[in-house]
């Protein structure tokens, strides 16, 4: 092709000697608007499109030999882009504004020069034509280039900027692949590239919570490298997408794939990754099919297109969302695109063109059409070139010219034969050239004189920012965009939080995932035949929690604390003990108290009647021992009631040894009291063998025996409160640890072996022939005590929990019950219901004849 020798012969230019003369090759004449100036920009744009190609494959001789009637019907087929016309007037309007300022570029005049080309093909030879120039220079024209909107056109222009350093600034081209320095090394833009609104769509997603999500493209550059960055990234935030089909014009079977998969998908959330023209084809196909119940998330090549709203599509577009360049205000600009005349431009053909599609009219006798008279007013006029109510691409290139401006601007700066910014030596404006340009944008920072801050980073790219658009759809079909938001790039976030108030849905459920989160109480399990979005939640062990959402392993708690019943937390274990407030320790305590009233009223009884027969014959002196010795047996029993202290750990069990050896001893000695008093009556035997006296010391001896015990258990190993975790996983076991297990059982055992003892002498002097003979009850009271006590040791170490102290506790009062009933019941019966057998006489009446 012809570029490919424009190419070739300014390589050899460059390399040759300047006298070598460069020629173009090919077609030219794309060049629309110009201005003089000290120093050019260049501009490339696709202001017309479809058949109008056809304008510029035909020679100049050719047109003027065309009859009038078939040069109009060839425009009359153009489709005129209203947008790339407001693009070219902002470049003259940004232009004519640098020039009235003193301040920059001070004696430098800027001039234009703005190139129309329709189709891939005709924009590279309008590129070709803009940065070469015929003569023995065969230099580039211009100091930079503007454009092109299109990604793709863009990356096709700088291949061929690149060997010349001349550099290239976007305003619309957003492929991230452009950022690429080692093949797009002159590539710079003012607009943010696709990457920056990916982030920014994965944040909206993360933002909404919207982890499942479907995804409908075109096969363009644009779609095709944008959706597949958006899949990678969204998989980084956790957001799945549940579907990715390609939309192609042409195919009515990938139509009808869309719309199947739309009605069946559970996605709630669409996003439209598509170019303009792609949009509206497919907005269009879709108007005639009842697809409701979706959210649709747009790209920014769309969103901000008013003219996509109509009644028909009001179902598929209300609630519509997605980022938009961020509005800005540009003083004077609506003002001078209003006041565009074909006047202003009398040779150009073009804004004659566009001036009759404005206006339906014809510069040209028409009978179809009325006669344009270059007068009308374009305020009276809708369409994208008369919106000026805000400006969103217009500010990019507004940005770009500036861009350049200020690279020129610091490129001329001179302080003590130096440049300031590179210390390379001065330059005057008739010696700037295009890589001193480039090598000058690397530096520019500044501020435009509407507020925007300009720099560019090492990939060529400025600080990304957007807005957040929602539809509001009104019933007459017209749309109108509300800004909820903004996202900034050097945030990574948004910037202002989304305004709820003003956000529109087109359906009442706003959640959109494949798996309700897991809540906490619940671990998180991947799938392996499902999207990772799409995972399972099992809930917590036993004794584990998790404390947050999606959490993927469960914790297990500290020992001393138990998962709440949503297992979500851990508590504190609750807390087991025999307490005073529960039914069974109130019982117990009941049972003591009346153990206590009972030996204290039969004490008042043998005291009120200790000169009564009954009392004397049966050893008074050890009787009422033994009654306070029983009454301490039912007080310390409430010892074991009650939360575990050190204190009462030591006094429950050396309490209850004493006391019950003290009790023991005093009815072993009434036993041996008992035989002796039988063998005082035989020939040779004396009662003072075992007086008083050495009942008291029999007494004494044994009990100090205990005590002695439990001064050493006490001192070595006492018991001690201690927490029992593993009886029960739920709740901890508070109670007293034995300390020493030797001392307990040796214990124990020490009152087991007296018990023994008492028991055998009692059974051996039942029969004896006395009325004033206790040994049957000791015998039936110590069968009792022992039965009691060899039931307890099983009950003991098998009971759990507060039930090892309510056996310990029956076990002493059941005890004490006996030895109270047996002994001292009876007795009482005789003292208070049958006081004619508490004489002497009665009682003496009945002994019969001793024997041996």
């Amino acid at each position: 092709m012809g570029w490919f020798i424009v190419i070739l012969i300014s390589s050899l230019a460059t390399t040759k000697a300047e006298s070598q003369t460069c020629k173009l090759i090919g077609q030219t004449g794309f060049l629309e608007f110009s201005k003089e100036g000290d120093l050019l920009i260049g501009g490339i744009f696709s202001l017309a499109s479809g058949p109008s190609f056809i304008l510029h494959q035909v020679s100049e001789s050719v047109k003027l030999h065309l009859k009038s009637t078939v040069f109009n019907l060839l425009t009359m087929l153009c489709r005129w882009n209203d947008r790339e016309l407001k693009f070219v007037r902002t470049v003259m309007f940004t232009v004519e504004e640098i020039n009235r300022n003193a301040q920059l570029l001070p004696g430098v005049s800027l001039g234009y020069q703005l190139y129309n080309g329709c189709g891939s093909e005709n924009l590279i030879r309008a590129a070709i034509e803009a940065i070469s120039q015929e003569g023995p220079a065969c230099s580039a024209r211009i100091q930079a280039l503007l454009g092109h909107s299109s990604s793709g056109i863009s990356k096709n222009i700088n291949t061929l900027l690149s060997p010349l350093s001349i550099p290239q600034v976007s305003h619309l081209s957003t492929c991230a692949c452009l950022s690429d320095k080692s093949l797009y090394p002159t590539f710079f833009r003012t607009v943010p590239s696709d990457r920056v609104q990916v982030l920014a769509l994965v944040q909206l997603m993360k933002n909404f919570d919207w982890r499942w999500v479907g995804i409908i493209y075109s096969s363009t550059t644009y779609a095709d490298k944008g959706t597949a960055e958006f899949v990678v990234e969204a998989m980084k935030e956790h957001i799945c997408v549940e579907y990715r089909l390609v939309y192609s014009k042409a195919s009515t079977e990938t139509h009808e794939a869309i719309v199947k998969m739309l009605r069946e998908s559970s996605s709630k959330v669409v996003l439209l990754f598509m170019s303009l023209s792609y949009t509206k084809s497919f907005l269009s196909k879709m108007a005639g099919y009842n697809i409701s119940g979706k959210q649709w998330v747009g790209s920014e090549a769309w969103i901000t297109q008013l003219d996509l709203a109509s009644v028909e599509r009001q179902n598929i577009l209300q609630g519509a969302m997605g980022f938009a360049l961020p509005e800005a205000s540009i003083p004077g600009l609506g003002n001078f695109l209003l006041d565009l005349k074909p006047s202003d431009e009398p040779q150009s053909g073009t804004i004659k063109a566009f001036w009759e599609k404005f206006f339906d009219c014809s510069f040209s006798p028409s009978n179809t059409s009325t006669l344009c008279t270059g007068g009308e007013d374009m305020k009276a006029i809708s369409n994208d070139y008369t919106d000026v109510t805000h400006f969103r691409a217009e500010n990019n290139m507004y940005k770009a010219v500036y861009l350049v401006a200020y690279a020129l601007h610091a490129l001329l700066q001179c302080e003590n034969g130096a440049n300031p910014t590179t210390g390379k030596p001065c330059v005057i404006k008739s010696e700037v050239q295009p890589k001193m340009v480039l090598e000058h944008i690397k530096y520019v920072n500044f501020t435009t004189p509407n507020g925007a801050k300009i720099f560019v980073n090492d990939d060529g790219d400025s600080v990304g920012e957007y807005d957040l658009i929602n539809w509001h759809m009104r019933d007459d079909g017209s749309v109108k965009l509300v800004n909820i938001g903004r996202y900034d790039a050097s945030f990574s976030e948004y910037r202002n939080t989304v305004s709820y108030s003003r956000f529109v849905l087109p359906f009442q459920v706003l959640r959109s995932v494949c798996k309700e989160p897991c809540p906490p109480g619940t671990r998180k399990a991947v799938n392996k035949n499902k999207p990772v979005c799409c995972f399972d939640c099992f809930e917590c062990p036993e004794g584990t929690i998790s404390n947050q959402t999606d959490s993927p392993d469960c914790l297990a708690c500290p020992p001393e604390f138990w998962p709440n019943a949503k297992k979500d937390r851990c508590v504190p274990k609750p807390t087991e003990y025999l307490s005073y407030k529960e039914i069974m320790g109130a019982l117990l305590t009941a049972l003591s108290c009346v153990g206590v009233f009972l030996a204290f009223l039969t004490f008042l009884i043998f005291l009120t009647h200790k000169e009564t027969p009954i009392v004397k014959a049966n050893n008074s002196e050890l009787s009422f021992l033994l009654l306070i010795s029983l009454k301490l047996c039912f007080l310390c029993s409430l010892t074991f009631i009650g939360r575990p202290t050190e204190w009462s750990c030591m006094l429950r069990h050396a309490a209850f040894g004493i006391t019950f050896v003290l009790c023991i001893s005093c009815v072993l000695g009434k036993t041996v009291v008992v035989l002796m008093a039988f063998r005082a009556t035989l020939p040779g035997k004396n009662m003072k063998l075992f007086g008083h006296v050495q009942q008291r010391l029999s007494v004494l001896a044994l009990t100090v025996v205990q005590v002695l015990f439990c001064i050493i258990w006490l001192c070595t190993n006492p018991p001690f409160p201690a927490t029992n975790l593993k009886y029960y996983k739920e709740k901890i076991i508070l109670e007293c640890a034995l300390g020493s297990a030797i001392g307990f059982w040796g214990m124990l055992g020490y009152i087991g072996l007296l018990a023994l003892l008492c028991f055998t002498l009692a059974f051996m002097a039942r029969k004896l022939p006395d009325s004033f003979n206790e040994a049957k009850l000791i015998t039936f009271s110590m069968l009792i005590f022992c039965a009691v006590w060899m039931a307890f040791i099983p009950a003991y170490v098998s009971s759990p929990g507060k039930f090892t102290v309510a056996v310990e506790i029956f076990a002493i009062l059941a005890s004490s019950f006996g030895l109270l009933v047996c002994i001292f019941v009876p007795k009482c019966y005789i003292i208070i219901f049958r006081p004619e057998n508490n004489t002497r006489k009665h009682l003496m009446g009945k002994i019969p004849p001793r024997t041996l």
